[in-house]
């Protein structure tokens, strides 16, 4: 791998890749601009804040709703907070707010903000496992945070226009694993990943892994992507999910950006997640429901999204095709490597009363088959996501979502009811998976 800096902008970073395809050119573009007539520091928070939740998703992009008491006075609970899963990270971003000077103080300044900004972080996980506290995400919408629920790593995002070269942040020991970056690695794994769940998971990586200077992250990164790509798949057990079950294997971390074929198929899974975060939610629901369940299809790995966007425009292209007061149905669904997250993507032709319920009877039938065969029904949850074309104009498609998670005891004669409608034997003898 080859890496230059721009004559022109010294601020932007272009990296050449050998892969398997041939070479493969990334030019990493300077961070997001700052909003002019805002304070630096203030502005630089809102341009991070900015750029996970348009590349990430705003739902996931958290800051506090009120300040927490502190005794006599009242406590600030940290800049930013990344949320998706049972991930969370802290996000402390530090500008340079005044002309840089000379290398040597520039270095002593960065190492200063960090063991700051390290500090500021580990009060924040601490003050949220004493004390959960509720967090406003950037729809504006209420999500009570409970720190004991959540694996932490903090953040240090450090907005600097000339972080001398070969600079290697380090601090104390937290209790917790961290990580340095600039702004411009912050956007860069965001528009490269365009999912949080997979930030996340690439931050606790690299944590785990020995610092890299400042500004180098993309550098890890394609690092990282070289390794997952020469990776040999994961065994697994394709049984779990029933007859006629596929082992689908991609490297956690795609070379290529997430969408970069030329066609709106990944725009498509953005869609359905904008679908599900703007719909009514329906008592007792609540927004932990509705994040929940957006986590759940985060999980849909990065460099699967493409190939599941084309599926899903076909699906839709096809259901239609069948004679007046027919209904025709086409399902792909995903069991997660850890057997604990199933996803259920369908399409119908029409949607009515009895095509939902015919639909929840699929989920929890596939639900119930699946964790039969793991043993891990309390660990388990599945999402069943079903589209269905609309011919009002007002939308290309009704997008209605089910989330099923446990134990579901369900009653004998209704699982011979559920396995009928799904489970039917063809003449061949071969059973449909659904």
């Amino acid at each position: 791998m080859w890496r230059f800096i721009d004559k022109d902008d010294a601020t932007a970073l272009t990296l050449v890749v050998d892969t398997p395809a041939g070479v493969y050119t990334r030019r990493v573009p300077p961070a997001l601009p700052l909003t002019p007539g805002v304070e630096h520091g203030p502005a630089a928070e809102q341009a991070a804040h900015h750029a996970a939740a348009a590349w990430g998703l705003p739902d996931f992009v958290f800051r506090q709703a009120a300040h927490a008491q502190k005794g006599s006075g009242l406590r600030e609970l940290g800049d930013r907070l990344l949320l998706a899963g049972h991930r969370s990270a802290v996000v402390q971003v530090k500008a340079r707010t005044i002309v840089p000077k000379d290398d040597t103080a520039e270095a002593a300044w960065i190492k200063k903000v960090a063991t700051k900004a390290m500090s500021q972080a580990k009060g924040t996980v601490r003050q949220l496992r004493m004390m959960p506290a509720d967090m406003v995400n950037g729809r504006e919408r209420i999500l009570n945070v409970d720190g004991n629920a959540y694996e932490w790593i903090a953040v240090f995002l450090l907005d600097h226009p000339g972080v001398p070269a070969g600079t290697v942040v380090t601090w104390q020991e937290i209790g917790m694993p961290g990580i340095a970056l600039t702004r411009r690695d912050w956007d860069f794994l965001f528009d490269q990943l365009r999912s949080t769940t997979a930030v996340l998971d690439y931050l606790f990586r690299a944590a785990k892994e020995p610092s890299v200077p400042l500004g180098e992250e993309p550098v890890r990164y394609y690092e990282f992507a070289a390794a997952d790509a020469d990776a040999s798949p994961a065994q697994f057990d394709t049984e779990l999910v029933g007859p006629g079950g596929v082992a689908y294997s991609t490297p956690l971390l795609p070379q290529a950006p997430a969408g970069d074929d030329g066609t709106q198929a990944h725009l498509m899974i953005r869609l359905l997640f904008e679908d599900i975060a703007f719909s009514p939610l329906k008592p007792p629901l609540t927004e932990a429901n509705r994040f929940a369940l957006l986590c759940d299809l985060d999980r849909l790995p990065v460099g699967a999204r493409t190939e599941w966007g084309h599926l899903l425009a076909d699906m839709l292209r096809d259901v239609p095709e069948v004679p007046e007061e027919h209904c025709k149905w086409r399902f792909r669904r995903m069991l997660h490597e850890d057997d604990t997250r199933q996803l259920i993507f369908g399409a119908a032709t029409l949607l009515d009363s009895r095509v939902k319920a015919a639909f929840q009877a699929c989920v929890l039938l596939r639900h119930h088959e699946v964790t039969t065969r793991t043993g891990l029904a309390e660990q388990t949850a599945t999402l069943g996501v079903l589209l269905t074309p609309r011919r009002d104009g007002n939308s290309p498609w009704d997008t209605t979502s089910i989330r099923v998670e446990g134990q579901l005891d369900l009653p004998d004669d209704e699982l011979q009811l559920y396995r009928q409608a799904w489970n039917r034997t063809p003449e061949d003898g071969t059973t449909v998976p659904g």
